[in-house]
């Protein structure tokens, strides 16, 4: 194995790269190439953010029409939403010996066959990090892992870029994407839903900042489950206190939080069972209370 890593040359070598397009991601992953000491020399961008970015982020690049960009390069990165990312690729040209490579989470190297079958080297590279279009994203990705999905000397090039880019790489198998993607999703954008839920809970009642009250709880939650997992439990699911969560759900009714507070609660008391955090005997009761009401209808 270690001589088969060492096998790649491609990465090695400075890259002239095209950037479809100058998106959040895109303009991110981008400016870290140009770091790296590859080349952005041509970018798409359609909407006046996306051209700002492009001038502050890859000011080196001449904004050109997709397949102008991809006749530029010989890294081409694909940087759109995910539906978008088989069309744009069946209608781009390819030029044999290029590398091109797609950041979504979601999607495996097969969507890239058109330019694999032209001759040109596939990869799926996505960065597990989120995005804000904010200047913090270029240092956010120091020390991340990357998902590289690619075959045989495109897998090695992959893990090489993610390597220049300061990050790690972590091998996801074809199939194995849109788990890998949901797990990420499931943590990172619900946890988003979850805070500002919560806020709007704490504001609603007169907490003028719910972001501070929240932010050291919330933040030491987030270490002692990354470090202690099921074991950093604690709260009323995980003593069986089925009274308290009772008059959390009557708090909550018709704000439109409390199904996803029965929901997440009911998986929380599934998760406490299974790790023996709560014994069979205490969860009957809070069971009985997370069940959902033959009577309750959700909002439209």
């Amino acid at each position: 194995m270690d001589q088969q890593r060492s096998a790649p040359q491609r990465p090695a070598s400075r890259l002239a790269v095209g950037v479809v397009s100058a998106g959040r991601v895109g303009s991110t992953v981008g400016a870290a190439l140009n770091r790296a000491g590859h080349r952005v020399v041509a970018a798409s961008a359609v909407s006046d953010a996306s051209r700002a970015r492009a001038a502050r982020r890859l000011p080196d690049a001449e904004i050109l029409p997709p397949p102008d960009v991809a006749a530029a390069a010989d890294l081409l990165l694909i940087a759109v939403p995910d539906d978008a990312v088989a069309p744009l690729v069946a209608s781009l040209p390819v030029r044999p010996g290029q590398i091109w490579a797609h950041t979504s989470g979601a999607l495996g190297a097969d969507v890239l066959r058109p330019a694999r079958d032209a001759g040109a080297l596939t990869i799926a590279i996505a960065p597990a990090m989120t995005f804000t279009g904010r200047d913090e994203d270029l240092e956010r990705l120091q020390g991340i892992s990357w998902a590289v999905t690619g075959e045989a000397e495109a897998r090695f090039v992959g893990e090489a870029l993610a390597l220049e880019l300061g990050g790690e790489p972590e091998h996801v198998d074809e199939a194995d994407r849109p788990r890998y993607h949901a797990a990420l999703v499931y943590a990172a954008n619900h946890l988003t839903t979850l805070i500002n839920d919560a806020s709007d809970q704490l504001r609603a009642i007169g907490v003028a900042n719910p972001e501070r009250l929240l932010s050291p709880l919330v933040s030491a939650s987030l270490d002692n489950a990354l470090r202690h997992g099921d074991a950093a439990l604690t709260g009323p699911v995980s003593r069986g206190d089925a009274g308290t969560v009772a008059r959390h759900l009557a708090a909550l009714e018709g704000t439109g939080v409390e199904y996803a507070y029965r929901a997440m609660a009911r998986r929380t008391a599934e998760r406490a069972l299974a790790s023996g955090r709560l014994k069979s005997a205490d969860a009957e009761g809070l069971l009985d209370v997370l069940a959902h009401p033959e009577k309750e209808e959700r909002p439209e």
